[in-house]
């Protein structure tokens, strides 16, 4: 059995979800968002390891036409997250419009059918356009260490959190030292009789402004909205500011620098320690954390930083890159992020050629305005190239998005044309705009090794090298011109 629609998005995160909502409002009744796990949610359903917070607060991170006023905290958890994302799904009707348990496995552009043919863990899907929303953080990176399959205890990685494994009075192993550890790491040493974290590189990590919303302010919020409105504002804007600073202009480098080298200072007692704990290269240059646990942690007398990667495993022993040995671990917890350079889903995406949108990417995603491919005619990517954001929310962004493939999908239907295609002269121009918006920012010159860079060609592929609000001034308005229609 073949299931034909008009529109068929990949995932339900915050991209398929933004989507399918704006969809359902505006009457569109052909499309099906296909999700490879059984609910909605993305990586705020896959991640639930102990102390899971975003770092973009909650009155930002949602939607602007969806607003909650029951968000209990500045920071919200990642369940609270995750169950705004359910509601939004069932309050807007779109369950219905969501097939759960299927997984994309290959994509195919029909020239002669002019459609796409997907094939999926349910059966054959045809439809006319095609819209991945598979996000950034969708699927986890475990890295290939000697001698794992030696280790005798458990091991699993922070986003497929084994909660059946018993962490206490273990001696516990955490490998990484990004946004996901330095929020487990305090919690694990609640637990662990010992611990070791294994630390590439050390992180910039500045204070976390979090507090609760009483009862007094959520009555406020439900009653009168605007004033959420105005605090979803100011937070924005607080963080157009610190994009000053990605720029590479002294004076915004230095204030933050203060910030993060005063806050470890204030933090870590001793000096070695908080040697070890002193990044060696430029602020914002990787993503900045924020955290009031994680420093401290190191004060623990049963806690241990091994200040290099893990290099090998040896059984139970889990040797650094700095020849230092640590035995008798029992767990292994490898918060060591996500597959989003190179993400898996441009394997599964074919054109009419039979080539694959990796393929494609050989030397780094790219693509017009940050959504269209040239040789994959009516294909859209949300939270694809040069989308990510290292100073404020991506929901912003994905709001951008969803409403450039709305204007595609109007223009389409008022030219009553089939296909579109962009310009390889369209793409190639938008390409080199941002590749000259890139030059001299922290990302490229900062000295660091990150996952916004392609080491394949040394371009920035994952951040929109800008503020915020230009990225909708650019791309939240299809623009015909870059586009063939037949």
């Amino acid at each position: 059995m073949i299931k034909d629609v008009e529109i068929l998005i990949v995932g339900s995160g915050f991209g398929g979800l933004g989507l399918g909502i704006q969809l359902k409002r505006k009457a569109h009744s052909s499309f099906v968002i296909i999700e490879r796990a059984n609910d909605v949610g993305g990586t705020w359903r896959d991640n639930t390891y102990p102390g899971v917070e975003c770092d973009v607060p909650s009155h930002l991170y949602s939607f602007s036409w969806k607003l909650n006023p029951d968000w209990s905290k500045t920071f919200a958890p990642g369940g609270e997250i995750l169950a705004y994302m359910q509601n939004c799904a069932k309050e807007e009707g779109l369950m219905d419009n969501i097939d759960f348990n299927t997984e994309m496995l290959k994509s195919s552009w029909n020239s002669s059918d002019k459609k796409w043919y997907v094939q999926t863990t349910q059966g054959l899907y045809t439809t006319r356009y095609l819209v991945t929303a598979a996000g950034h953080l969708a699927d986890e990176y475990l890295p290939q260490i000697d001698g794992l399959d030696s280790f005798k205890g458990e091991y699993f990685h922070s986003a497929r959190w084994d909660h059946k494994a018993d962490l206490k009075n273990k001696r516990v192993a955490v490998v990484g030292s990004g946004a996901s550890a330095i929020q487990i790491v305090p919690k694990i040493a609640e637990l662990a009789s010992e611990m070791v974290v294994f630390q590439r590189s050390a992180a910039y990590v500045i204070p976390r402004p979090d507090s609760i919303y009483t009862e007094q302010q959520k009555r406020l919020f439900h009653r009168m909205p605007e004033e959420m409105k105005k605090l979803r504002q100011d937070i924005f804007w607080g963080g157009e500011y610190n994009f000053i600073q990605r720029r590479n202009v002294p004076k915004f480098v230095n204030e933050a620098k203060q910030m993060a080298l005063g806050h470890l200072k204030a933090q870590v007692e001793n000096n070695t320690i908080r040697e070890k704990l002193t990044p060696h290269y430029e602020i914002g240059c990787k993503r900045l954390l924020i955290s009031n646990q994680y420093f401290p942690t190191f004060n623990q007398s049963h806690v241990q930083l091994e200040s290099s990667a893990l290099a090998k495993i040896e059984g139970n022993t889990l040797i650094g890159q700095s020849g230092e040995r640590h035995e008798n671990i029992d767990a292994i917890i490898f918060a060591t992020g996500f597959e989003a350079v190179r993400p898996p889903f441009a394997k599964r995406v074919f054109n009419a050629q039979g080539s694959s949108l990796d393929e494609q990417w050989n030397k780094g995603m790219q693509a017009y305005d940050a959504i269209s491919v040239h040789n994959f005619p009516n294909l859209f990517v949300i939270n694809g190239p040069n989308t990510g954001l290292g100073h404020n929310s991506v929901v912003y962004i994905i709001e951008a998005q969803v409403d450039y493939i709305l204007g595609a999908l109007q223009q389409m239907s008022a030219e009553q044309k089939t296909v579109l295609e962009v310009k390889k002269s369209a793409e190639d121009q938008f390409v080199k705009q941002l590749r000259q918006m890139s030059e001299g920012t922290v990302w490229l010159e900062g000295g660091c090794k990150s996952w916004y860079v392609d080491p394949r060609s040394g371009n920035l592929t994952l951040v929109w090298p800008d503020f915020a609000y230009s990225f909708r001034d650019h791309n939240s308005k299809f623009h015909r011109e870059g586009y063939v229609f037949s």
